[in-house]
Order: structure tokens, then C-alpha cells, then sequence
């Protein structure tokens, strides 16, 4: 009896640790939650037309573990550098697809595929490409030339 009560509390201690959000307690996810989408977009295509690059908005939430290991991936090593020698980067939250839902159909964004998910556009803000099916929705499980083949598929101009 003994043995199965500390079974079941490590497991549940192990379950309770892999629902954690990969950073810090206070310290906020790399979706903000309280952000204006749109306002971050417009600001995006404005710089983007200034330095001759397109934005890549990406749809995600917090507690998606893909959508995480996405952010991480674009924020190191070869991933990086290519995102942002070709991109402006805008993260848009969806929350738990109760939030720019909106903004994403006006992208032809699907979110029904899975999240993460992206659109590309150009410096004059017109939607060049988007992600339809799911293509990044195992992002934790792909690497970065996975990746890099996704977003080559899209907005080339």
C-alpha cells in the first residue's frame, strides 16, 4: 500500500512539473497576453517596409509547448539568424482560441490545424503566405532546417 501511494505522488509530482510553463513564475510568456495584435502588426509592417523585410506573425499561446519550443528555436542559433535576417517578428496570444481569432481569419490564418501557426507578409502589409495545415503544430519535435523549409514555402517575393 505503501509502495502504491508513492507511486501515485511521484507521478503526480512529475505531472504537476510537465504542465509548468517553460519560464518563470511572474515573469511573463513570449505571448504577451495583454498585447494589442493589431497595434503590434501595423507596427511590424511599418518597420519591415523601413528595413526591406516581411513579418512573420506567429499565433501561439502560453501554454502550448510547441508554441514555446518555436519561440525558443527563433530566439538561438542558425533559426534566428535567417528569421530575423528575413523578419520583423510579432507573436500574437490566442489564448485558449478565444483570443484574435479574429486577426487570424483576416489573415486566412487556420488555428483549427494547430498552434503554432504563421502568416507571412509583405512590407505593405498584404498576406503573402500562411501555414494551413498544421505544419508547425510539432514544432518541439522538428528542427530548425524543418523549420526553415516551412517559412521558405511561404511569402517569397
Amino acid at each position: 500500500m505503501k509502495r502504491r501511494t508513492a507511486s501515485f505522488l511521484i507521478a503526480a509530482a512529475l505531472s504537476a512539473v510537465s504542465l509548468q510553463p517553460a519560464f518563470a513564475a511572474g515573469e511573463a510568456g513570449p505571448y504577451d497576453e495583454q498585447a494589442d495584435a493589431r497595434a503590434d502588426i501595423n507596427n511590424a509592417v511599418a518597420r519591415a517596409s523601413r528595413e526591406g523585410k516581411q513579418v512573420l506573425v506567429v499565433y501561439g499561446a502560453n501554454w502550448c509547448k510547441d508554441c514555446l519550443a518555436l519561440s525558443k528555436g527563433f530566439g538561438q542559433g542558425h533559426l534566428a539568424t535567417e528569421v530575423d535576417r528575413r523578419f520583423v517578428t510579432v507573436k500574437v496570444n490566442v489564448g485558449r482560441f478565444d483570443k484574435n481569432v479574429d486577426v487570424a481569419n483576416q489573415m486566412g490564418v487556420t488555428l483549427k490545424k494547430g498552434i503554432p501557426t504563421v502568416a507571412v507578409l509583405g512590407g505593405d502589409g498584404q498576406v503573402l503566405g500562411t501555414t494551413k495545415g498544421g505544419e508547425l503544430a510539432d514544432a518541439r519535435n522538428m528542427g530548425e532546417d524543418a523549420v526553415l523549409h516551412v517559412l521558405g514555402t511561404m511569402g517569397k517575393s
